[in-house]
């Protein structure tokens, strides 16, 4: 081992009883996920406090290792214009196909390799072009700029539903101004927000150790791990779970799809209504409990990412809410919730036909009060309201259980730098230079004048002030936020939240209301995946200002791809957007964000929350989110040290806030699978659990990623889908659960006339 690639020792006596000191008082911080005598000894071992960073993570640092060379910036631009790229021109066709940062990872590989093995070794104005063997810093580096803008921005969704809906269609600029301010203010937040948020050893980012046991399995690190090193190599293991992952996905994706909606409770009863509904995995509760599909499995989050105690909130959350109150709910009736399916993502009249928006807006897309009054209210299926009330509970329980929390925590990291971390990876990268808080401040400025510039220059209705809250709530939710997705691997949403407040704030403007809502929760999503990037690169000891320019550079050529993209489309795509598009780019998000600009911009929460309304009962969830977080402090501090700490009602609350589109079959089974991993095996298997647990979950999402593409791109997108529609794709095992209740969101009541 070379010197730069040694820890940094503990060296004095007086050094010794520092580190002791700080050790113990990083303990006695309030943390589910800290075992304080293993975490003592890790600090003392120059390593992590927590087994599973130490088993996935190295606890050394090459400095000299090449990173921010021309190589790398070259691959990352590539790779940041055709992951971006592909997703947008998919974005708007149903079926689509993700490209996930997992493929760029993996492909980008081979690339810096076959570059390392045939590109001369000259060097050109001072730079190497090629600087000699592909090292795992300039691989994160690449697939940092590959992911960080990899979705469909946001704000392309406001340019889209505009023209479809409103027809409005603002000049480049503006569509380019607003795409880079919703962007990147997320981005400059977050890296201000990076003392409370990436450097602690608390700040853990689950999902961030899945990507990091995969570079060291590819690049063939140093053992990073703890316990035995015997059995096969994690190189091996992943191969060979990676190959028989892509070989599995042709069965529950394609070839035999019952083995992913495996409801064989519905099979045999296929028209009692009832058995569906409890039973069902589409419109059903999902109490089936089986699927033999990975990408069910791990729709939410892969649950062998996420510690136990946090993966145990979500599953009570969704046995209390979902399989507990909304049977009540729906079977006594409560917001006429048996004339409708127990579960979907549609809103619905009082026919129990889904809801036509198109009944009550005028031609210039304003609310009809009278055809609205004599067409029908919007209802709800009964979880998806459910899901609303959780919403707004998960949104005032996450202030209080940061006020109670974290407040001791969030003083302790605004005083501490990072070279006083009582954590080894915090004082490895120390010795590399920070970025400057200016450099971030510059960006916000910068990126606020271009929202303010494209709220005043075109006309969007939207008024400065509101353009001001909507940061003003990210900023406030950040922190929070941010502190429980990095211990549980759960994000709360400001979705919902910021259409309600804008719902009643500022009624009747849909234009308006789409950009509160992108600035307020995407400002808040952008600062939180930018910080999980920092986290990222800061475990791989990537330097911050390397990082710092890798993700500005990419977020700013991926935005402005993914409008050229849709530009393109737009011009030369026939009937876009439209049921009859003969390719299926019918825009079915489109669809969705624009339907909801009516409901939320043009109806309004008023109509749908306040007094007297159907669903006023929700706002009850306001207060209960308030309460439950104390209950659950004060009974933490007469029992400190029993179970109740593991209690995180932020997480009870929001853990399922994927229902819908998400259906009961991705939490049961994932909740399965995480208790069979992170409990059963972890506890008694650790030597095998820290050694292959985080290279299973990459080879597993990696094998599904690369076999969703295979079948994309060879039997569903030729012919428009139309292959094996003779055959192979309407047998039995691939019809049968179709063919059930559950399959047609049959509802348990007819409705005979109207309801309501």
């Amino acid at each position: 081992m070379s010197v730069d690639e040694a820890p940094i020792s503990i060296g004095s006596d007086n050094e010794k009883q520092q580190v002791v000191v700080d050790a113990l008082a990083f303990v006695d911080l309030d943390d589910p996920n800290i075992d304080k005598d293993d975490a003592i000894a890790g600090i003392l071992e120059d390593d992590s406090p927590y087994p599973e960073v130490r088993s996935a993570v190295a606890n050394t640092d090459d400095a000299s290792i090449p990173c921010g060379t021309l190589r790398a910036w070259v691959l990352g631009f590539i790779w940041a214009i055709i992951v971006p790229g592909l997703n947008q021109f998919f974005f708007f066709r149903y079926p689509a196909v993700n490209i996930t940062g997992t493929v760029a990872q993996l492909l980008s590989f081979p690339m810096g390799r076959l570059w390392a093995n045939i590109v001369p070794n000259w060097i050109v104005f001072g730079i190497p072009i090629n600087p000699g063997p592909f090292t795992i810093k300039e691989h994160v580096l690449i697939t940092i700029m590959a992911t960080v803008g990899s979705q469909s921005a946001y704000a392309t969704d406001i340019v889209a539903v505009q023209r479809v809906y409103y027809n409005q269609t603002f000049n480049f600029t503006y569509q380019w101004m607003m795409v880079m301010s919703t962007q990147m203010i997320g981005f400059s937040l977050g890296g201000v927000m990076r003392r409370f948020l990436v450097q602690p050893p608390s700040m853990i980012w689950p999902t961030n150790l899945v990507t990091c046991a995969l570079f060291n399995t590819l690049h063939a690190q140093t053992y990073a791990g703890i316990g035995t090193r015997g059995g096969i190599s994690r190189g091996r293991f992943f191969t060979y779970v990676w190959l028989g992952g892509i070989a599995w996905y042709f069965f529950p994706g394609y070839l035999f799809q019952a083995l992913s909606y495996f409801t064989w409770v519905c099979w045999i009863a296929p028209e009692n209504v009832v058995v569906n509904q409890l039973f069902g995995y589409q419109s059903g509760l999902g109490m089936s409990l089986i699927t033999f599909d990975w990408a069910q499995i791990a729709y939410t989050l892969s649950p062998l990412a996420s510690p136990w105690w946090a993966e145990a909130n979500v599953i009570a959350g969704f046995i209390t809410f979902f399989w507990i109150i909304a049977p009540l709910i729906y079977y006594t009736n409560t917001w006429y919730a048996k004339y409708m399916p127990m579960q979907s993502r549609t809103s619905f009249d009082n026919t129990g036909a889904s809801y036509d928006v198109s009944k009550i807006i005028t031609s210039d897309n304003q609310l009809n009060i009278t055809a609205y009054e004599e067409y029908s209210p919007l209802f709800l299926s009964t979880t998806f309201a459910i899901s609303y009330g959780l919403s707004f509970a998960s949104i005032t329980s996450t202030i209080m259980h940061a006020l109670l929390f974290f407040r001791k925590q969030i003083w302790t990291q605004a005083r501490r730098s990072m070279n006083e971390q009582p954590d080894i990876h915090a004082r490895l990268m120390s010795k590399y230079r920070q970025v400057p808080e200016w450099w971030y401040m510059s960006i916000f400025v910068a990126m606020f004048i271009f929202g303010i510039v494209c709220i005043e220059v075109w006309p969007t209705d939207f008024p400065v002030w509101g353009f001001v809250l909507a940061l003003i709530i990210a900023f406030i939710y950040i922190i929070p936020i941010g502190m429980i997705q990095a211990i549980t691997n759960q994000q709360i949403g400001l979705n919902v939240i910021t259409e309600l407040i804008v719902g009643y704030l500022i009624p009747g403007r849909p234009l308006a209301m789409m950009m509160f809502k992108t600035w307020g929760y995407i400002t808040m999503y952008q600062a939180l995946q930018f910080a999980s990037d920092f986290k990222l690169g800061h475990y791989m000891k990537v330097s911050p200002r390397t990082m710092f320019w890798a993700q500005v550079a990419a977020s700013a050529l991926s935005g402005t791809v993914q409008l050229g993209v849709q530009a393109w489309m737009f011009s030369n795509i026939q009937d876009i957007c439209t049921p009859q598009q003969k390719d299926g780019f019918i825009c079915p998000n489109t669809q969705v964000f624009g339907t909801a600009s009516i409901i939320w911009g043009v109806i309004g929460p008023q109509r749908q929350f306040s007094a007297g309304q159907v669903y006023h009962s929700l706002t009850w969830f306001f207060l209960i989110g308030t309460i439950c977080p104390v209950v659950v402090w004060l009974l933490q501090m007469k029992w400190p040290n029993s179970w109740i700490r593991y209690i995180n009602f932020p997480v009870i609350f929001n853990g399922t806030s994927l229902i819908p589109p998400a259906s009961a079959v991705n939490y049961v089974t994932w909740g399965i699978v995480g208790f069979i991993f992170q409990y059963v095996i972890r506890r008694r298997h650790f030597s095998w659990w820290t050694k292959y647990n985080y290279v299973l979950s990459a080879a597993l999402d990696s094998g599904l990623a690369c076999s969703i593409v295979l079948i994309f791109f060879c039997l569903q997108y030729p012919r428009n889908g139309t292959i094996g529609e003779n055959n192979v794709l309407t047998w039995w095992g691939n019809t049968v659960f179709i063919n059930t209740a559950d399959g047609a969101a049959a509802p348990l009541w007819t409705v005979n006339g109207t309801f309501g």
